[in-house]
C-alpha cells in the first residue's frame, strides 16, 4: 500500500508544511520522485491561509511544532471551520497525549520522526482514500474495478480474501487474520479499517509478541501516574488512542493468558480500567487481530482462552502462502519494482529480466511477500542480477515440482556476499556524499530506517572523512 498510484495528473497536490525549509525540500523531493504534486507552506500562518482558502489539496502533511502558529492550532482553526482535508501530523515527539489530541482534534493520522518514507507515503495513499474524501477521476476509476493499492494478486486465493474483507469491512464484527508470517496479514488488517466507516478515524497498531506482560497490558491500556516505578505521568493506552477507529492486534497468539482475560473483558463491556485506575473508560473500537499460529491448537496446550477465540474468531480470513499463489508473484515484482525504483533511478523495465522472473516462480518463498520485497529491494539498491540469482541458488529451495536451478560453486555463494556488501556500501557512501553526510537525510534516500543505517555504516566499516585526522 505504499506506492501513490499513477493518476496520469489527476492526483491532488500534498501540501507539506514545516517551519525547517531543509525538511521541506527533502520530503518534496521524495513525494515528486514517485509523482506526487507537492505545494509548500513554511509556517502555520500560511498553512491556514491556504486550507482556508479551499486550495483543491487531497492532504495536509503538517509539523506539530512550529514558532509562529503550532500544527495543533492550525488544525483546530481549520476543522472549526468546516474544513475537510484529511490532515498527518508529524512531531519528533512521540507522547501518547499528544496523539490522543491530535486525533481529537481532527488528525487523519499521526507519524514520528524521524520519518520512514514509506510510513509516509502509507498515510498520503490512506487519506486519499478514506470514506467521504474527493477522489481524483483516475482514482475513483480504480476504486469501482476493486484495484486498490494493496490489493496485488490476481490468484483465486487473493480474490476470495478481498472478497470476505469487501463484505464485512463496513460492519464492526471482530476479525481474526491468520496465515504464515510476511504473507500480509497488515495489509488486509489496514483494508478492512481503510473501506470502513471508520476509516476517516485512527488506526492503532500493536504487536502483541514485542512487549512483556506487564509493559503489553500498559500499552494497551494505559497507565496513571505512579501505578508502578517508572509511571511518572498517565499515559493513554491505544485503545484510547483508537477510540472510534480500529485496534489491530497483531502476534495475538502471543498474548500472556491473564492479560488475554482483561482484553475478553474489554471485548464485552467495550470499557476497562487504566493500570493503578480507579475510574472506568468507554470506547468504541472495532478489533482486528492476527496471529501466525495455530490458536485451536494453543487452546488444547492451555496457551490461550477458549472463551477469547471464540470472542475474536466472528469472521476468519486466511492469507495464503505465496507458495500456494504464483500468479502473484508477477504482480507483486511490478508493484515493488514501482515503488523502491524512481527513488533509485533506475529503469523499471530494465531491472528484472524473464530469466530472474522465472527464477522467481519457481523459488519456494519461505518469507513470503515480506522476503520477497526484500529481494527486489536489494535488486534495485545493488542492480545486480547475477548476485539476486546466486542468493535465491544458495539460501532456500525451490518448490516442489519446479526445476532445479543449476548448482552454486563452493566459493560462489562467498564471492556473492562480498559483491552484495561492496554494492551496499557504494550506494550508502554516495547517498552520504549527496547530502552531507547527514545520516537521517541519507537514511531518507535509501528508504531504510535511521537505526538500520547506522547498523549498516559499522558493518561496511564507512568512515566519515570529517571526523579523519
Amino acid at each position: 500500500m505504499d506506492a501513490i498510484p499513477e493518476t496520469q495528473g489527476f492526483a491532488p497536490p500534498v501540501l507539506l508544511v514545516d517551519d525547517e525549509e531543509s525538511s521541506l525540500r527533502l520530503l518534496k523531493e521524495i513525494l515528486e520522485a514517485r509523482g506526487q504534486p507537492v505545494e509548500l507552506a513554511a509556517s502555520g500562518a500560511q498553512a491556514l491561509a491556504r486550507l482556508q482558502a479551499g486550495a483543491p489539496f487531497g492532504s495536509a502533511v503538517m509539523d506539530l511544532r512550529m514558532p509562529d502558529i503550532d500544527g495543533l492550532t492550525v488544525l483546530r482553526r481549520y476543522r472549526e471551520g468546516g474544513g475537510q482535508v484529511p490532515v498527518i501530523m508529524l512531531s519528533g515527539d512521540a507522547e501518547a497525549g499528544l496523539v490522543v489530541k491530535a486525533m481529537r482534534a481532527g488528525a487523519t493520522d499521526y507519524l514520528t520522526k524521524p520519518i520512514v518514507v514509506g510510513d509516509l507515503v502509507a498515510a498520503i495513499d490512506r487519506a486519499r482514500h478514506r470514506e467521504g474524501a474527493p477522489l481524483p477521476r483516475a482514482v475513483a476509476e480504480e476504486r469501482a474495478d476493486a484495484s486498490l493499492p494493496g490489493w496485488v494478486g490476481a490468484s483465486v486465493q487473493m480474490q476470495k480474501t478481498w472478497e470476505i474483507v469487501e463484505r464485512v469491512a463496513d460492519s464492526d464484527v471482530p476479525v481474526l487474520v491468520h496465515g504464515e508470517s510476511g504473507v500480509g496479514k497488515e495489509v488486509v488488517a489496514r483494508e478492512l479499517h481503510r473501506r470502513s466507516r471508520r476509516s476517516g478515524q485512527a488506526f492503532v497498531k500493536i504487536n502483541c509478541a514485542a512487549l512483556p506482560g506487564e509493559l503489553l497490558e500498559s500499552e494497551l491500556f494505559g497507565h496513571e501516574r505512579g501505578a508502578f516505578t517508572g509511571a511518572t505521568a498517565e499515559k493513554p493506552g491505544k485503545f484510547e488512542l483508537a477510540d472510534r477507529g480500529t485496534l489491530f492486534l497483531d502476534e495475538i497468539g502471543e498474548m500472556d493468558v491473564r492479560l488475554q482475560a482483561k482484553l475478553l473483558a474489554v471485548l464485552q463491556d467495550q470499557e476497562f480500567f487504566r493500570v493503578g485506575g480507579k475510574r472506568s473508560l468507554k470506547v468504541d473500537v472495532r478489533i482486528v487481530v492476527a496471529t501466525n499460529r495455530d490458536l485451536e491448537t494453543a487452546i488444547r496446550q492451555g496457551l490461550f482462552r477458549e472463551d477469547l477465540y471464540y470472542r475474536l474468531n466472528v469472521v476468519a480470513v486466511r492469507v495464503s502462502p505465496l507458495r500456494e499463489r504464483r500468479e502473484d508473484i508477477r504482480p507483486l515484482v511490478e508493484h515493488f519494482v514501482g515503488k523502491y525504483a524512481p527513488g533509485a533511478q533506475v529503469d523499471p523495465g530494465k531491472l528484472v529480466s524473464e530469466r530472474l522472473l522465472q527464477r522467481f516462480l519457481e523459488h519456494a518463498w519461505p518469507g513470503n511477500v515480506r522476503e520477497l520485497e526484500n529481494v527486489v529491494r536489494r535488486l534495485v539498491v545493488l542492480g545486480d542480477e547475477q548476485a539476486i540469482l546466486a542468493e535465491l541458488a544458495a539460501h532456500a529451495p525451490a518448490l516442489p515440482g519446479a526445476p532445479v536451478p543449476s548448482a552454486v560453486e563452493p566459493g560462489l555463494k562467498v564471492v556473492a556476499r562480498r559483491a552484495a556488501m561492496l554494492a551496499e556500501r557504494e550506494a550508502i557512501v554516495g547517498a552520504l556524499k549527496r547530502t552531507g553526510w547527514n545520516k537521517r537525510k541519507a537514511a531518507l534516500r535509501l528508504q531504510i530506517s535511521y537505526k538500520a543505517l547506522l547498523y549498516k555504516i559499522k558493518e561496511c566499516g564507512i568512515a566519515d572523512p570529517r571526523e579523519a585526522g
